[in-house]
């Protein structure tokens, strides 16, 4: 299914938060932003960079700001995506059409351009002392295949990690093999796993 396809079942299909979602779509799209589809979510960009995506789950629906460490938050709403792994990301919960304050969320969603447009991003910098640890189902399968040991070996050390943090976070032992799978293509291919949203 093609990316306006997938918008439009998004903002289309019946849930709970149908309304709401649509609101959102409004106000950003207000804002002159790019609409896109990445990640099972409608995206918006900015000059080909992420600003702000828009999401809806069983309790609550509401923005992802991909950059949200960088503004000011006046309401203090802002909650990190993911503690542990969200280093900049910043979501802002909705539970009903009602909690939307029009002239809020347009306010965030401007200073988040006005932040992208000073280039703020922020730098993970790792020591460079950190050892790159295989997950073992990738060594096994290097074991096997040379030709995609040295094909991963020719990706840059950071694209090796994105790899290799990308099948060992996986909870569950099937999903380790499905990011395996999904991962050998690309890796052959000589591609890091993010290249495409670069």
């Amino acid at each position: 299914m093609d990316k306006p396809k997938k918008i439009e079942r998004f903002y289309t299909e019946n849930h709970q938060f149908k309304d709401g979602v649509h609101e959102l779509r409004l106000l950003v799209l207000k804002c002159g932003l790019i609409e896109t589809f990445k990640w099972s979510f409608p995206t918006y960009t900015f000059d080909n960079k992420n600003i702000v995506a828009i999401c809806k789950f069983k309790s609550h629906f509401g923005i992802w700001f991909f950059n949200g460490v960088f503004l000011s938050d006046p309401m203090k709403i802002l909650e990190n995506a993911q503690e542990v792994k969200t280093k900049a990301m910043r979501h802002w919960k909705f539970k009903s059409l009602e909690e939307i304050d029009k002239t809020t969320v347009r306010e965030y969603i401007t200073e988040a351009i006005e932040n992208q447009k000073k280039g703020l991003h922020l730098n993970l910098i790792r020591k460079t002392n950190d050892k790159l640890i295989l997950p073992s189902k990738l060594s096994s399968v290097f074991k096997k295949k040379y030709e995609l040991r040295n094909a991963f070996q020719s990706l840059t050390l950071a694209k090796q990690r994105e790899y290799a943090e990308y099948i060992e976070t996986a909870k569950q032992e099937k999903t380790k093999l499905s990011r395996l799978h999904k991962a050998i293509p690309l890796i052959l291919e000589k591609k890091g796993l993010n290249d495409k949203y670069r």
